[in-house]
């Protein structure tokens, strides 16, 4: 089996997993765009994508990630054309969509499924939605993302496999051209798989209240932001919000706007 994955940290739990079970035994893929940011129009084809790129390098431009979009690393297109490839050649091949209940897991989801559709009956989806599992200290836990179960843990999360229905394969699809054409630049999870759409701007009202008076670096803020807000994102994103809030001048900055460490903010003086 082919498993698929939307994080780096699911790739090393879910291998920790198979080395305690060699029946779960095949190779972790990864998807690595969030798309749960960003603009989806045209996103299966080659304006979108180009112009999907151009927004990722506006966002990521003289920070901690400038010049990922074009180093190679990510480009789920490349990973995707491999994957269907390894299916067409082998008709026994089957694959394992896992995915825990965040909007990060459930864009990356309904991105893929487009190429998923002629294997139908041949993969399968783990989605962890509300279901219980014992974290390290045994205490009962719901995860938010799969990174966050133990590698044992996942030895029962394998029996959720289930084939992905042809009744989802034609329903999801609908949905997910819903959120595309939205023209929106946030998705937020509301439940179940619903996507709700939400601008660009979305985060920005509780990303100020962690600015304060005492000058932080843009590191701590977004690291308080991530640690305490509902409602959070990667920090490429907030560390993008933050040098508009600069642009705008809403508040003081010492240094200059690059990397996180690189500048301070605080309220301004009156």
């Amino acid at each position: 089996m082919i498993h698929i994955v939307f994080n780096e940290a699911d790739v090393k739990v879910l291998n920790e997993a198979i080395t305690l079970d060699e029946s779960l035994a095949g190779e972790v893929i990864q998807i690595k765009d969030d798309y749960a940011v960003g603009p989806l129009d045209d996103i299966y084809i080659g304006e979108g994508i180009e112009a999907r790129k151009n927004w990722w390098r506006e966002v990521l431009a003289g920070g901690d990630y400038d010049g990922k979009v074009d180093d190679g690393e990510v480009d789920d297109y490349k990973t995707v054309a491999e994957l269907v490839g390894a299916m067409r050649r082998d008709e026994e091949e089957t694959i394992w969509i896992w995915a825990a209940q965040n909007k990060h897991d459930v864009s990356g989801y309904y991105w893929l499924l487009k190429y998923m559709q002629e294997f139908q009956g041949r993969v399968f989806i783990l989605y962890l939605n509300n279901l219980p599992f014992i974290n390290d200290k045994g205490n009962i836990f719901y995860p938010n993302w799969l990174h966050e179960i133990p590698a044992k843990e996942f030895l029962k999360a394998k029996k959720l496999a289930r084939e992905i229905t042809l009744s989802e394969f034609e329903v999801d699809p609908d949905e997910w051209t819903k959120v595309c054409n939205a023209n929106s630049g946030v998705r937020i999870l509301e439940g179940g798989k619903k996507l709700e759409t939400e601008d660009y701007d979305f985060y920005d009202g509780e990303l100020k209240k962690f600015v304060t008076g005492d000058w932080q670096k843009a590191s701590k803020i977004i690291h308080q932001f991530l640690s305490k807000a509902k409602h959070t994102t990667g920090d490429a994103y907030l560390l993008w919000r933050l040098k508009k809030f600069v642009a705008d001048e809403i508040f003081d900055i010492q240094g200059k706007a690059g990397n996180m460490k690189d500048f301070e903010l605080k309220v301004k003086t009156a």
